[in-house]
């Protein structure tokens, strides 16, 4: 008798396969195209499966994107949440203020990198799809958590300027995150990914770190 869980296996990974396929052909055809030119059929062409295939593994446009999105976000097709995955946690479990904004910079530049193609993507499909606005609101509300959580750390560690709010800082700081900045400075400006993390860091240090720009930098090296 054959085994169940065997084949039951395979043919989970092998959805798994078609998905990832699909996601990554949207991927680039969005990138390319943008959300208005890209086609179900084109999908399904650049990943070599027919249309229906297209719906019933991942689904319509708006699907494909947010599932681009969040994989671009994580940065794998891994059903893990962001909160939960182990970098976010040692980064969070962090006890020196200083160290704490240098791993956070490190932490969103590749994440922003991800993002910053499909970002225009996104902000450009919003303007007329609802479904598209409302994925675009999530990220948006999203990314200003993801700022909060970050700076609200820091004031626990005491290291945010006396005077600056955990809000008004996470307003800042979701800018810095933003990819358009990404997009302005590394891909049309010719910076490195690095050069990037030390500009972001160097102005949370100006802007509202309890601290001398010049202290951080000796305990983070």
């Amino acid at each position: 008798m054959p085994s169940r869980p065997y084949h039951s296996e395979l043919r989970a990974e092998q959805a798994r396969a078609t998905r990832r396929s699909l996601v990554e052909a949207a991927h680039e055809l969005f990138v390319e195209r943008g959300y208005a030119g890209t086609t179900i059929d084109a999908v399904a062409e650049r990943a070599r499966v027919s249309r229906k295939t297209v719906f019933t593994s991942v689904g319509g446009k708006a699907e494909l994107l947010k599932v681009a999105w969040d994989w671009a976000l994580v940065g794998d097709d891994e059903p893990v949440p962001m909160v939960e995955r182990p970098e976010v946690a040692a980064m969070l479990a962090e006890t020196d203020p200083a160290r704490l904004v240098h791993a956070w910079t490190r932490f969103v530049v590749p994440i922003t990198r991800r993002l910053a193609p499909l970002h225009p993507v996104m902000v450009s499909a919003a303007r007329s799809d609802p479904e598209i606005a409302a994925l675009n609101e999530i990220s948006e509300q999203n990314l200003l958590g993801g700022a909060t959580s970050f700076v609200g750390s820091l004031a626990r560690l005491g290291g945010l300027r006396e005077g600056w709010t955990v809000e008004r800082a996470a307003q800042v700081t979701t800018t810095l995150m933003d990819p358009m900045a990404f997009d302005r400075l590394v891909l049309r400006s010719g910076w490195t990914d690095e050069e990037f993390a030390d500009w972001v860091e160097d102005v949370v240090l100006a802007t509202f770190f309890a601290g001398p720009a010049t202290d951080v930098v000796l305990s983070s090296g």
